[in-house]
């Protein structure tokens, strides 16, 4: 399969940035588990044809959706596109609602909004080379297979529930 992504050469300082963002993002965990505090994310599915469009980041050992963090004051579907921007370099597409799932993950009492990206083909996306390492289409069929996160095989679950 064709390289999905146009990563900018690797240099010194994203090697550095990776290492920062897998210790913070451990530290981060940990004190989670000690406080659990309440957290709300916005995660977009991108299906191109059926497959899904997988990220990798440099902290996770799981494949998830581009998304993060919804910023106080900011809606769902705007923190949507901007971590979608941020993580690949796609802007300016209209999302659609995909319902929310609750669980606690990573130690955080977490919210997630889904949203959908409908594409007939793939579009160039831009990683970061420090946060976002990886893309990857995957089948419904290699679904099974990948490790996910929490979130991602909870919008898995309810999507096939709603079929």
């Amino acid at each position: 399969m064709p390289s999905l992504e146009r990563v900018r050469p690797d240099m010194l300082i994203d090697s550095v940035w990776r290492i920062a963002l897998r210790v913070g993002f451990r530290l981060a965990r940990a004190w989670w588990h000690l406080r659990r505090p309440n957290h709300e994310g916005a995660l977009v599915a991108i299906y191109v044809g059926q497959a899904l469009l997988l990220v990798k980041s440099s902290y996770r050992t799981e494949w998830n959706f581009p998304g993060g963090s919804v910023h106080p004051g900011e809606t769902p579907d705007a923190a949507a596109q901007r971590e979608m921007e941020e993580e690949i370099g796609l802007s300016s597409y209209p999302l659609l609602p995909a319902g929310s799932a609750c669980g606690i993950w990573d130690g955080r009492r977490d919210r997630v909004y889904f949203f959908e990206l409908h594409l007939d083909c793939m579009p160039e996306l831009r990683l970061d080379n420090r946060e976002i390492i990886a893309a990857h289409l995957a089948s419904p069929e290699e679904l099974q297979s990948i490790a996910l996160t929490g979130a991602v095989a909870a919008y898995l679950r309810k999507a096939s529930s709603d079929r």
